[in-house]
C-alpha cells in the first residue's frame, strides 16, 4: 500500500484461474505477455490486484507452477482475506468473521453439479435464511458453491480497498477488473471501474451480465483469452500502452517516447531469451545450436522498482526468472518456505539482480547504457556449472 507516493495510474484487479491463468495454454504465451507489459510499462506508478477464490495454500501452489508476477495486493478465498506485497502481510482490520485448505474461517465450500446448482441453492438459501444466517451463496466454474458472510466476497473486498485508498489520498485514477466465472460478478458492479470479461467467461458470469450490466459501456466481453483479454481490455479503454514488448519482434518497433528503465529491462531480457532460443534474426549458424536445448526456454522479470540516482543515472532492482526444459539446473523457489524444490521436466532458476543505467543523452527516448550488473543467487538456486549460463 506504500510503495507508491500517488495515486496509481492503474489499478488492474483480476482473477487468476483461467483469467490472468490460461490453464489451457501450456507455454503461457499470454501470462508472459501480460508480465512484460506491466514490468515495462505499469509497475512503476500502478498496482496489481490478484482477486482468487482460492486459499493461500493453493494460491501458493499456483504460484509454484506458473510465471505469475508479484501483485501489491493479494485478495483470496473469495474475498474473505487480503494481504499485503510479497510477504503477504494480512489485513487484520478487513477480517470478517470467516480449516483444511478450502475451509477458510468465513468460507464454507461445496462441489455442486452444475445440472443442480439452482435447485440447490433456492433450497440452501431459504434453509439458511430459516436459521436467521445473513450470508450469501456464490455459485462458479460450473462446480464451485461458497457460503460466505453478507459483508464478504470479491466486490465488498475491493470497495474496501478503495475506501481505504480514497482516506489516503491515493484513490487510483483507472481500475480494471478482470474476471471469467460467478464468483467475479460482484467486481463488476462496483460503481466507476471498468471491467472485461475474458472470450473464455463461464456461463453463470455472462448470464449475470446480461441481466445486470448489459448497458454498461464500461464492460466488455474480450474477444481474447485470459490474460490476452486483459491487454486488450487495457487498449479498448485507453488506460494505458497495450503493446506488450513480447509482440515486438525488434527493439526497433518500440516507442522510444515510452522508454523508461522498467522498459528497458524487460526490452533487454527478451532479447536475452530469443537469443538463446536462436530467434535473433541473422544469427550464426552455430547459434541454431541452441535451438535444439533451449527451445522451450523462457525468461521474465519481476518486481521491477528504479530509482533516480543522478541527473542521468538510475539504479534498478528486480527479480529475473527463467524457466525452461533443458537448460538450466531443475529447482524451484518456493515462495511459501523459502525452500527450493525440484520439478520433474521442468527447469526454474531466479536471482535478485541489480543494475546501473545511464542515459544517453539528455533525454531518455535516446535509450540507456548499461554500467554495471550485479546478480545475486538465492540460497540453493545458484547453478553448480556456471558455464550454463550466458549471462
Amino acid at each position: 500500500m506504500d510503495r507508491l507516493n500517488n495515486p496509481a495510474r492503474l489499478m488492474i484487479v483480476s482473477d487468476l484461474d483461467h483469467t490472468m491463468v490460461d490453464h489451457h495454454d501450456s507455454e503461457n504465451l499470454s501470462l508472459l505477455r501480460f508480465n512484460a507489459l506491466w514490468e515495462a510499462n505499469y509497475r512503476h506508478d500502478s498496482l496489481l490486484v490478484f482477486s482468487t477464490g482460492r486459499s493461500p495454500t493453493l494460491y501458493k501452489q499456483l504460484r509454484k507452477e506458473k510465471p505469475m508476477l508479484t501483485p501489491d495486493i493479494t485478495i483470496m478465498s473469495v474475498g474473505t482475506e487480503i494481504t499485503y506485497g510479497n510477504s503477504m502481510v494480512p489485513d487484520n482490520v478487513y477480517a470478517v468473521m470467516q480449516s483444511e485448505t478450502e475451509q477458510r474461517p468465513h468460507k464454507v465450500s461445496f462441489y455442486v453439479d452444475k445440472d443442480k446448482a439452482r435447485d440447490v441453492m433456492r433450497a440452501l438459501s431459504e434453509l439458511l435464511e430459516k436459521r436467521g444466517l445473513d450470508v450469501k451463496i456464490i455459485y462458479s466454474g460450473g462446480m464451485d458453491l461458497d457460503i460466505l458472510p453478507q459483508g464478504a466476497g470479491k466486490g465488498q473486498a475491493l470497495a474496501y480497498l478503495l475506501k481505504k485508498f480514497k482516506a489516503e489520498g491515493k484513490l487510483p485514477n483507472n481500475t480494471l477488473v478482470c474476471g471469467d466465472s460467478g464468483n467475479d460478478a460482484e467486481l463488476f458492479s462496483i460503481p466507476d471501474v471498468y471491467g472485461v470479461m475474458v472470450s473464455n467467461a463461464q456461463e453463470e458470469l455472462l448470464q449475470w451480465h446480461a441481466e445486470n450490466a448489459k448497458n454498461n459501456p464500461k464492460i466488455i466481453h474480450a474477444t481474447e483469452r485470459c490474460a490476452s483479454g486483459i491487454i486488450q481490455a487495457i487498449g479498448q479503454f485507453s488506460l494505458g500502452p497495450n503493446t506488450s514488448p513480447r509482440d515486438l519482434k525488434c527493439s526497433s518497433e518500440c516507442k522510444m517516447e515510452d522508454t523508461n528503465p522498467g522498459h528497458e529491462i524487460v526490452k533487454f531480457y527478451l532479447f536475452y531469451e530469443r537469443w538463446r532460443r536462436a530467434e535473433v534474426e541473422n544469427s550464426d549458424q552455430s547459434l541454431e545450436k541452441l535451438k535444439a536445448v533451449c527451445k522451450s526456454l523462457r525468461v521474465w522479470v519481476d518486481r521491477v522498482s528504479s530509482a533516480q540516482i543522478s541527473s542521468d543515472t538510475w539504479l534498478v532492482k528486480f527479480d529475473k526468472w527463467e524457466l525452461s526444459e533443458g537448460c538450466l539446473i531443475i529447482v524451484i523457489y518456493l515462495m511459501s518456505s523459502n525452500k527450493y524444490q525440484n520439478f520433474v521436466g521442468e527447469e526454474w532458476q531466479c536471482c535478485m539482480t541489480t543494475v546501473i543505467l545511464r542515459s544517453r543523452a539528455a533525454s531518455l527516448s535516446d535509450g540507456f547504457t548499461w554500467m554495471h550488473v550485479h546478480q545475486t543467487w538465492l540460497e540453493g538456486s545458484g547453478a553448480k556449472d556456471q558455464t550454463n549460463w550466458l549471462f
